[in-house]
């Protein structure tokens, strides 16, 4: 890998991690198992490693991730609460060992198991418990001390009058949650007990806590002035002596040997335990040796979390169903017999897209292995071949919509099969949304909320019924709301009359945007003449591909499609191109490409300016292009343009041509 190829590598995995860890830590709704984003972070880490000038002070690498929720006071950590180095083989195991052993020959570990919840730290003073807070993190974390006072193992008075900071992990034990689960109905079901534990602890009602099964074990002393602790898992025991609940698994080890034995017998007594673990930790037990070896600003040097691989179960494919989600894409589920993986009860899980399906090979009535690397996601690895009985069913992606009967469409290139019906009842919510957008219609104060609101009170359900909504029905949806109705009713009405090309882009065809929808509009200049358009016309349209055009010609032959268009007309709104008589067009028939950085604009305000010019911008330089328009740092486009004796202007130059 290149150095260019490793920057941009490395953006898109800080990019990925942040929004993973945000889902994981701020909204207690992972997207994605452990293992998945484990080995993300272990990506990102070694390339971090090989480049380190690409090392952002954002990265996760640097920090804990997770903030403090809105409503919660913050609460700033005497100690911070450091996350683990993660490591996933045994040689990685005995790296470390090895450098611990330059440090001291003689050293020795104590191998626990890593719960898996929400890790707080706990303050009592004179042995009453004062405040608790979440990690956050790291060095902040959220007050949520009425909270753990609901949970009956965090003693509110220590059997002595010490000052301490413990830290601890509050989780929900896997009897007790398959116990609440079993009292919902399947659709109400929680995920998994580790986000069932972090979201009723951040509940900002107590009561709600306190209506769950929360626990915790306690693992380490983060701050004690009063006792000279040499050894943790001493303190531990003290611990346990002053009425804590700590860690019931503490392996103490004097070799190597014996820490590959431990982690080894944790691995195989996982399933067994009453609650979930996500790794074996080892720690140095020596707590002056810790204070030499010392931490990075994110985790300790003295400790590592071993991760297992991926606990997998055999079970029954009973069935596989298509969901149809609300961008039309639709998804094979499986139907599982339900099984216990990773402390999770599976009775379903995506198959993602018809190619995964036949990557696999797998078939209705298959005995499957399915997998949760995390108790996150659950996974189908693979079918059982030699159990096949003859009985098994192959899959077929179904023809038509299973929800609106409307036209199913795979586009060239592309995995994923969709309706591209534009009134089906699954993808109503987001059609509707994406037409009232800034970029579509721009209906200012018809955002996603109220949106949401006027469908769950089927005030509308479809696009056309933006259109009939009457004064009464916004203003009921707030207190006082006249005001806020007649605003957005006047801007549904000028709605009704923007150009076309809004209106060809709020259709939401597929592979149609909004410079896609300029060109169609520019060109057909009214709907009724793009609806009736053969591929002839509109593969000769240029910039309009064999994909694209394909995709407006299907999307206009649908029945859905021809009656929302005919509502639309009833109901005012604009299907025609209004031409500017003044409209410039002095960069008409011209091809600019931007590269480097502009001081002035961003490329998106450049673009604008061309665009608005009648102009147009490609990501790459040809010989049809007719202006590089390079800032500083310009890269490859600018010796392109230089070889192929394209012009090459700059800024300065740029706002001269934009003059009036």
């Amino acid at each position: 890998m290149n150095k260019k190829q490793a920057k941009n590598r490395i953006e898109e995995l800080n990019k990925l991690t942040a929004y993973y860890a945000t889902k994981y830590y701020d909204d207690d709704s992972p997207e994605i198992s452990d293992f998945e984003y484990d080995m993300l972070m272990n990506e990102l880490k070694n390339l971090e490693k090989e480049f380190p000038e690409f090392i952002s002070k954002n990265s996760l690498t640097q920090k804990v991730g997770g903030t403090v929720k809105e409503g919660f006071a913050k609460v700033e950590h005497v100690v911070p609460l450091q996350s683990l180095q993660d490591v996933f083989s045994i040689e990685e195991v005995q790296e470390f060992d090895v450098k611990m052993h330059k440090e001291d020959p003689n050293v020795n570990y104590v191998v626990e198991t890593k719960i898996d919840g929400l890790s707080v730290a706990l303050e009592y003073k004179n042995g009453e418990f004062i405040k608790g807070a979440t990690r956050g993190n790291g060095q902040v974390g959220e007050d949520v001390t009425e909270n753990l006072k609901t949970i009956k193992h965090i003693p509110k008075k220590l059997k002595e009058p010490i000052d301490i900071i413990v830290r601890g992990e509050v989780f929900i034990s896997k009897e007790d949650f398959e116990k609440l689960n079993d009292e919902l109905d399947e659709d109400n079901r929680f995920a998994n007990a580790r986000n069932l534990a972090a979201g009723s602890l951040r509940q900002l009602d107590s009561k709600i806590a306190a209506s769950r099964p929360l626990d915790i074990f306690i693992f380490n002393v983060q701050k004690c002035d009063s006792i000279k602790f040499t050894s943790h898992y001493d303190s531990l025991q003290y611990l346990k002596k002053i009425g804590f609940n700590i860690n019931p698994i503490l392996i103490p080890c004097n070799t190597i040997e014996k820490v590959k034995s431990a982690i080894e017998k944790i691995g195989n007594d996982r399933e067994k335990l009453n609650f979930g673990i996500d790794g074996a930790v080892v720690k140095v037990d020596n707590l002056d040796l810790r204070e030499k070896i010392g931490t990075t600003f994110k985790t300790p040097k003295w400790a590592i979390a071993y991760k297992y691989p991926p606990e997998q179960k055999e079970t029954l494919l009973k069935d596989i169903i298509c969901q149809v989600g609300r961008t039309g894409a639709i998804t094979p589920m499986a139907i599982l017999e339900p099984i216990v993986v990773a402390g999770s009860r599976i009775s379903k899980t995506t198959l993602h897209n018809e190619d995964f399906v036949k990557e696999k090979d797998l078939r209705i009535g298959d005995r499957v292995i399915i997998q949760k690397a995390g108790d996150v996601i659950p996974e189908v690895v693979r079918p059982v071949v030699d159990k096949r009985t003859g009985i098994e069913r192959e899959f077929e992606m179904p023809k038509v919509c299973p929800v609106c009967g409307g036209q199913v469409i795979r586009i060239p290139g592309q995995s994923v099969t969709k309706c591209i019906g534009i009134e089906c009842p699954a993808r109503n919510l987001r059609n509707i949304e994406h037409f009232a957008s800034k970029e579509a219609m721009n209906i200012e104060g018809l955002g996603e909320k109220v949106i949401r609101q006027l469908y769950d009170k089927k005030l509308i359900n479809n696009i056309s019924d933006i259109y009939s909504l009457k004064l009464e029905d916004i203003a009921s949806l707030k207190k006082e709301g006249k005001r806020f109705a007649e605003n957005l009713i006047n801007s549904i009405n000028k709605s009704k009359d923007n150009n076309l090309d809004r209106l060809i882009t709020a259709l939401g065809i597929e592979q149609v945007g909004v410079k896609s929808a300029k060109i169609l509009a520019k060109n057909f200049k009214s709907l009724d003449n793009l609806a009736k358009a053969s591929l002839e016309d509109l593969t000769f349209v240029e910039d309009i591909g064999d994909i694209t055009a394909n995709s407006v010609k299907e999307f206009f032959i649908q029945n859905q499609t021809k009656d929302l268009i005919q509502k639309l007309k009833l109901a005012g709104v604009n299907m025609e191109q209004i031409e500017d008589k003044d409209e410039d067009n002095r960069f008409s028939d011209k091809t600019f490409v931007l590269t480097g950085a502009l001081s002035k604009y961003t490329r998106e305000e450049a673009t604008k300016i061309i665009e608005k010019f009648g102009g147009k911008t490609s990501s790459s330089v040809s010989k049809k292009t007719s202006y590089v328009l390079a800032g500083e740092d310009a890269g490859g486009k600018l010796s392109k343009a230089q070889s192929l004796g394209v012009r090459i202007i700059t800024e300065q130059e740029f706002e001269e041509m934009i003059k009036h």
